[in-house]
Order: structure tokens, then sequence, then C-alpha cells
């Protein structure tokens, strides 16, 4: 794990990995989870601009390399679909829902970077690969 942080009425937002892969992207992949004893519908700020028919998604998370001074957003298909979870719209009670994000990767010299998802603290993470 490394990291879990806050969001609203008492979500977590836990990261297990963010590796880069030999093709130039960086997969962020980890878990929502409400630990409360009510359902939780996820808003939509979570999906950023992303239009689906799949629901709610993680398309709003970004990625930020503070030292190179860049931002990087979720990378899209060539039908402008995220790569990344779509169809979160309710997290049950008790309950813990995957997720997974791919942004281009950060050039190799950036080993930290900044997980940012709406309504959830900044998460400072170290990359793997």
């Amino acid at each position: 794990m490394l990291a879990t942080v806050n969001g609203e009425n008492g979500i977590t937002l836990v990261i297990n990995s963010a590796a880069r892969d030999a093709g130039g992207f960086l997969t962020v992949n980890g878990q929502i989870k409400n630990s409360t004893d009510k359902d939780f519908t996820a808003t939509s700020p979570w999906r950023g601009n992303e239009l689906t028919t799949g629901g709610e998604s993680v398309a709003g998370a970004t990625l930020v390399d503070k030292a190179g001074k860049k931002r990087y957003y979720v990378l899209r298909d060539t039908d402008g679909r995220c790569l990344c979870t779509t169809g979160v719209s309710l997290v049950k009670s008790g309950a813990s829902v995957p997720f997974f994000a791919q942004f281009p990767a950060p050039p190799a010299s950036a080993t930290e970077v900044d997980f940012s998802l709406p309504t959830f603290a900044t998460a400072t993470i170290k990359i793997s690969g």
C-alpha cells in the first residue's frame, strides 16, 4: 500500500500501486472503501469531463510531477473513453470497489508524484518500475 486518503462522508481511497510499463504508461491501482454504515453514491467530480454510458468513472484523477512541474491526466482511447475504472456509481456500506487509472508515464527521473481524485485529499505516492 502506497497511501490512504480520506474523502467525503467517510469514504477512503487506498492506493496500492503506481507502476510504469514498457509502453510508456503509468497505471495507478487501488480501492475505494466505504467503512460507514450507509451506502455511498459516487459523485460526478470523480469523472472529470468524462461522458460515459457506463456511469461514473475515476477519469477526473490527475498526477502531478512537482519536480518536473507537469500535470498528467487520465489517458483516453480513440473513442474518447478513459483508460480507467468506469461504472462506479455506488459503494455499498462496508464494501470496497477496485479502481485503476492509466496516465502517460512521467520521466524516469520522477520517482514520486501527487495523485488527486476530486473529493479526496491529495496523496504523494512512489512510482515503481
